[in-house]
């Protein structure tokens, strides 16, 4: 049996993509929301999905705490911006159907950007491992990026099949992002006792484009691989440069 876990705000224009395409897949939906205004709890509950309602706890908690309250220990964990492509539900309906499954998949993650699935530049593929055994497995990280930890001696078998990410609708969007994420980033530098670093500052910028629009292939995604590597580089820039303001 298992059940999927959905962190959500304000994602009516997303989250029911994500719902449908978990039907006949999870054997129990819940949604975790940190209290939307807009339509998304109803879209959940007409979904059918149990939805939850916590106060942001950041990525990692939020999430652990959705796992801790499903009836199932065998989890897939989604954003509400993703959704299973056909090909990764197969995989998924064949892995249940094994007596016993291997309780660690991992799949990779296709990104749509402003209406073009980017397929160069180290965004693909993407691969994440969503489909795990909450007893031995926890989210962690306080700030930005939260991690899956589970015991190193586990395998995670990679899984046939995409899951379809749509993530910026707009550039003035990914900008929005980047500037709240690299202000995240800054606050989690400081409070791990990173020093900071002019060489960073000055050489991680220029350094990031070349790998992601040359060394990565990223020109082959067309201006949009061009607009996502420099965005990056300005990531790297504002997140150095605002750790040194807050110092």
């Amino acid at each position: 049996m298992l059940t999927a876990v959905i962190i959500t705000k304000n994602e009516e224009k997303n989250v029911a993509n994500c719902l449908q395409s978990l039907k006949g897949i999870a054997d129990e939906i819940i949604v975790i929301d940190s209290f939307s205004i807009d339509r998304t709890e109803q879209i959940c509950k007409e979904n059918g999905a149990i939805f939850l309602q916590l106060e942001w706890r950041g990525y990692a908690q939020t999430k652990n705490w959705g796992n801790e309250q499903a009836s199932n220990d065998w989890i897939i964990s989604l954003d509400a911006d993703e959704e299973l492509s056909p090909k990764l539900r197969e995989s998924i309906l064949n892995v249940k159907k094994q007596v016993p499954p291997n309780y660690f998949y991992s799949f990779n993650r296709l990104t749509n950007y402003c209406g073009q699935w980017i397929k160069h530049g180290g965004w693909y593929p993407d691969n994440k491992v969503r489909l795990f055994d909450r007893r031995i497995a926890k989210w962690q990280g306080e700030f930005v990026h939260e991690n899956l930890v589970f015991p190193e001696s586990i395998k995670p078998q990679l899984l046939i099949g995409d899951c379809n990410h749509y993530s910026f609708a707009s550039i003035v969007q990914h900008i929005n992002t980047v500037n709240k994420y690299s202000s995240l980033a800054a606050d989690e530098m400081l409070a791990k006792g990173k020093g900071f670093s002019l060489y960073k500052l000055i050489f991680s910028p220029p350094i990031t484009f070349i790998k992601m629009y040359f060394l990565k292939a990223g020109f082959l995604d067309g201006v949009n691989g061009f607009i996502i590597a420099i965005i990056s580089a300005h990531y790297r820039f504002l997140k150095y440069a605002k750790m040194r303001r807050k110092i």
